[in-house]
């Protein structure tokens, strides 16, 4: 793992520091909001963030195929500091909006540029480390940007300016790097009306997942405020909530990998619903209490999508899972956009609460819809169970994290997300074939 980490540094480093800017601005706004609008623009500012995601997944790779990968990253990391230093310019929430879109769609490009390069230097053996070592870099970035309301509190411009100041910083690793440009890579083709009917179950959980995480990461500050607790104490809750969803990582692998995936879900869904039960109902809640049961929602919500990608996995042939990850990155995203939007009409009208009923009805429906006598495995891959990978936090990658992925065939990977010339000077393998 030393020696991963030595390989990878800078792109790990990169990685951090874009985490640790996106991380701490979510929050920022959220809290600079706090006491001026209701939840419905706060969750449409998060929504925006993931309308950009899923939109650049759309063009990054035009982008990279067309100047290059240093270009693209750099360019798109100047667009999103000019974004962030954008919501200390103008106030007005509209232009906001399309800043977060920005911002979104920007580091999305940035996201398809690292995992492209880390897949061009990772050994076939290594992938999983190396994914593993840049899930570990996106988490403990989302959690420094929590942390750094603790030291720093006041909600002035001089956090818009770090965050610019992080989003300038990642530029610097990835633009002197005397590495070549890895070959293109491109996400493969969607194939919605056979993931539909192929694994319906797992793209259930995983827009669910992406209702809970969208809403999380927009409203849970908020909602914190509303509840009394100070920008220290936020930050605080924030990052132990984070925290929370790295820890469960690999005691949810282990047993992933020995239980039956469907009613791990199906268990995670019934303990969020007890855990997020006395956040709905409970009118006022001390700190302490607060981040304990904060603690124990986010161990089950962010356990969700790596089940569900596991479960996927397990019922789609190696060739189409490529396709695969890019559906689900696709349904997360859409999930993670709806979410805000509604748990912040549910709090402009009837309190903070309704962040946690949000959730309850959530992990409800997962627990009516998730049911083990329904999975017929008529499509179960011969190798199932595939080893559980866990995922980064806000599941910060792009649809080219698939070649990453030890579970994906390093061959299908070449044939189905380079350059078709790339891929035509290595034609020499088998031609690949197409569930729950």
């Amino acid at each position: 793992m030393r020696l991963i980490w030595k390989s990878f540094r800078s792109l790990y480093f990169a990685t951090l520091l874009m985490l640790l800017g996106s991380g701490l601005l979510s929050t920022y706004l959220a809290l600079r909001l706090a006491d001026t609008v209701d939840g419905l623009w706060v969750g449409a500012l998060m929504a925006a963030n993931y309308f950009g995601l899923v939109l650049g997944g759309k063009l990054g790779h035009r982008l990279i195929g067309r100047v290059g990968h240093i270009r693209a990253y750099v360019a798109c990391a100047g667009v999103v500091t000019a974004a962030v230093l954008g919501h200390g310019l103008v106030e007005w929430l509209p232009f906001w909006l399309f800043l977060r879109m920005l911002v979104g769609l920007g580091m999305m490009c940035q996201y398809m540029v690292i995992e492209s390069w880390l897949n061009e230097q990772a050994e076939a053996r290594q992938r999983g480390l190396v994914f593993s070592g840049y899930m570990a870099a996106s988490y403990l970035g989302l959690i420094l940007g929590q942390l750094t309301l603790v030291v720093h509190p006041t909600l002035g411009l001089e956090l818009l300016m770090l965050v610019a100041l992080c989003f300038a910083l990642c530029l610097v690793p990835v633009a002197l790097t005397r590495r070549l440009h890895p070959a293109p890579l491109h996400p493969a083709p969607l194939e919605l009306r056979f993931f539909l009917s192929r694994v319906p179950l797992s793209l259930t959980t995983i827009a669910v997942a992406g209702l809970l995480i969208g809403s999380f990461y927009g409203l849970a500050p908020l909602y914190a405020t509303r509840m009394g607790l100070s920008t220290e104490q936020v930050g605080l809750f924030m990052g132990s909530c984070i925290l929370a969803g790295l820890l469960v990582q690999w005691p949810l692998g282990w047993l992933s990998d020995r239980q039956d995936r469907v009613r791990l879900i199906r268990g995670c869904a019934v303990l969020l619903l007890l855990a997020a039960l006395p956040l709905a109902v409970l009118p006022e809640v001390f700190l302490g209490l607060l981040i304990g049961i904060g603690f124990l929602v986010s161990l089950m919500q962010f356990s969700l999508y790596p089940l569900a990608v596991a479960l996927a996995n397990d019922h789609v042939e190696p060739e189409r899972r490529v396709s695969l990850t890019a559906m689900l990155l696709v349904t997360f995203g859409v999930g993670a956009c709806v979410g805000p939007l509604l748990a912040g009409v549910l709090m402009r009208f009837y309190g903070a609460n309704m962040l946690y009923v949000f959730v309850c009805v959530c992990a409800l429906i997962l627990v009516w819809r998730i049911r083990p006598e329904v999975v017929t495995h008529l499509h179960q891959v011969e190798d199932a169970p595939l080893h559980h990978m866990a995922m980064p936090g806000n599941v910060a990658s792009s649809p080219l994290v698939a070649a990453l992925d030890p579970r994906v065939d390093e061959q299908t990977v070449h044939e189905q997300m380079h350059e078709p010339a790339a891929a035509a000077a290595q034609e020499d393998a088998e031609a690949p074939r197409a569930g729950q």
